[in-house]
């Protein structure tokens, strides 16, 4: 199962020379790109593990990715996310975020159902990489 969260998720993975096309167009605007990175994909897991600190004052893209080459170096088997923020007044969120890591196996959820007082359905969606403990849960 490929896991769809954000910008970009329904369309193939992107290259590194068009992730640093999305990073120039990201810097000609004025954001601050970041790296996050998770083994637990969850759509409500929306705290992903930052890699160093939002580059607020890196303005080239080569710096960019070369963080997100040392990123992959460490995590490179779990999801890495790029986040863009903007900063300026009357925003001050994320504008652009996509995934740009993606592990080998993508294990998927699994939707359970729940029946409930009047026999109304409960639905949850479990990662099936979470039964594993954090860190082993890909590999």
């Amino acid at each position: 199962m490929r896991l769809t969260q954000g910008t970009f998720s329904f369309l193939p993975d992107l290259t590194d020379e068009q992730i640093e096309a999305q990073v120039r167009y990201c810097l000609k605007n004025d954001w601050a790109v970041n790296l996050e990175h998770t083994d637990d994909p969850h759509p409500r897991n929306t705290y992903w593990d930052m890699w160093g600190t939002p580059m607020f004052d890196l303005k080239d893209p080569a710096g960019i990715m070369y963080e997100l080459a040392e990123c992959r170096k460490v995590f490179g088997d779990r999801y890495i996310r790029m986040t863009a923020f903007d900063a300026s007044h009357g925003w001050e969120s994320v504008r652009l975020s996509f995934i740009v890591n993606r592990p080998a196996e993508e294990p998927g959820f699994a939707l359970e159902r729940t029946e409930t007082a009047g026999r109304q359905q409960v639905y949850t969606t479990r990662s099936y990489a979470a039964r594993q403990p954090e860190g082993k849960r890909y590999g």
